[in-house]
């Protein structure tokens, strides 16, 4: 196998390569792996440099307002043509498309232990298990949460989703992404996002991994609108990296997997489809570490909305109504005065997945561990548990840092459906509701 990567790429070995990045988010970026590769003052030349292929990926209609049209020109050894053979139908596993309606639980407030990691060989593909699903993947709303465990690297396969993008947040255990594009290593903190469409693999780094899945089937995730804070602080463009060129020329067989309409398709290739020597456009993957995030809050009285630690937003055709909002509780001071600190109690018209990557969540001191989850679905209650409460009722109200800590949450406008594994999996609390238990009655009429 032959691994070629752009000159910023350095210290190739058999495990794999060093990735280099370019910064910005958004960017009409352009980047070659041979001197060359890419044609000057056009995409399709009559004949392109070393006998390549010229193509065009597009993540958004053609006609698309140029602030959200989405597209980058690939010039590859092989056009995708050929990485298209005889498909058939694959094994789910544990992955599963909305709409899917396989387990009639009751509602309530759901929380789930993390998930051990399992004994047996377990690639991406079949490390993917589905909590849950909203919206319709055939109509390109909505989303699905997944967590995922891989104990294998894919090896001698590839994949693509054309039902949506996918944002990796790892929470456990390091990953390589290999895409068509260039390569990102991703760790806890982090995240990655792949387009739809895009061709990959995963690979583990340092041992087995565990971590969440964002599937989103609608509109591409963008920066939030800052309004009045301004053109500064939450999540910077220039600290979202995506990759420079990297292809390989490797003519063995290979499997590749596409999940399309909420199925698994697979077919045999004699030869790699990361093939990819020069590429320019703004439809690319790219990481981001959360550790950049630069949060602002309340340094007088009141908590601010949720909505203020938003990282990514996938936009839906009613403006401030996301169709999956990415939102991070990371390490930041807590100062406001008069003020019952933690989140407040609250009922949603949007349904709120959230995990915890590692520290302790302040609302939820107690059950809330580290590759574990909670669902609070459209309009069922939920906030801080007795143990939060009394201590922000009660504790001095000096400035506060909370450190070593990284919850986040995947919000939606869509009712979230819990699927057959998440109910059955035996991870889920069936105690969960007893943490407000003890939120006994304080009314007292004759004291203000």
């Amino acid at each position: 196998m032959n691994i070629n990567a752009a000159p910023q790429i350095v210290g190739l070995a058999s495990q794999g390569i060093t990735p280099g990045y370019m910064s910005g988010f958004g960017n009409s970026f352009e980047t070659e792996a041979l001197p060359g590769a890419l044609p000057v003052g056009r995409n399709s030349p009559q004949r392109a440099a070393y006998g390549l292929y010229a193509e065009q990926l597009s993540g958004s209609p053609f006609t698309a307002p140029r602030g959200a049209n989405e597209r980058s020109w690939l010039y590859r050894i092989r056009p995708s043509v050929k990485h298209s053979g005889r498909f058939v139908k694959a094994d789910m596993h544990r992955w599963r498309s909305a709409p899917c309606l396989e387990h009639d639980l009751p509602i309530a407030q759901l929380r789930w232990d993390p998930p051990p990691m399992p004994k047996e060989q377990m690639t991406f593909l079949q490390g993917v298990h589905t909590m849950t699903t909203a919206g319709d993947v055939n109509t390109q709303a909505g989303m699905a949460a997944h967590i995922y465990l891989i104990t294998q690297s894919m090896t001698d396969q590839a994949f693509y989703n054309a039902d949506g993008e996918m944002m990796f947040v790892p929470q456990q255990g390091s990953l390589r992404l290999v895409t068509e594009f260039g390569v990102i290593t991703v760790a806890p903190a982090e995240i990655a996002v792949v387009p739809r469409g895009v061709k990959f693999r995963v690979e583990l780094i340092d041992g087995p991994a565990r971590g969440y899945l964002c599937e989103n089937y609608g509109g591409a995730f963008t920066l939030p609108e800052r309004g009045p804070i301004g053109a500064n602080c939450l999540a910077n463009s220039r600290d979202f990296l995506t990759p420079v060129a990297a292809y390989e020329d490797k003519d063995t067989p290979t499997e590749l997997y596409v999940k399309w309409g909420g199925q698994l398709y697979a077919t045999q290739l004699p030869y790699s489809p990361i093939d990819v020597v020069a590429w320019h456009g703004n439809y690319a993957p790219y990481k981001y570490d959360l550790r950049t995030f630069s949060p602002v809050g309340a340094i007088g009285f009141d908590h601010p909305d949720p909505s203020i630690f938003t990282v990514l937003t996938s936009p839906s055709e009613t403006a401030g109504t996301a169709n999956i909002d990415f939102v991070i509780f990371p390490e930041r001071w807590m100062v406001a005065e008069n003020t019952f600190r933690p989140p407040w109690y609250h009922m949603n018209i949007m349904s709120e997945f959230m995990g915890l990557i590692y520290g302790v969540y302040d609302a939820k001191p107690q059950g809330f561990t580290p590759g574990g989850a909670s669902l609070h679905n459209m309009m069922l209650p939920h906030g801080p548990d007795r143990e939060a409460f009394d201590h922000a009722s009660n504790g001095e109200l000096k400035p506060v840092k909370l450190t070593g800590t990284m919850a986040f949450m995947f919000e939606t406008r869509y009712p979230q459906r819990v699927t057959e594994y998440a109910a059955t999996a035996g991870i889920l609390q069936s105690d969960y509701a007893d943490c407000w238990r003890g939120l006994e009655k304080r009314f007292d009429p004759t004291r203000p």
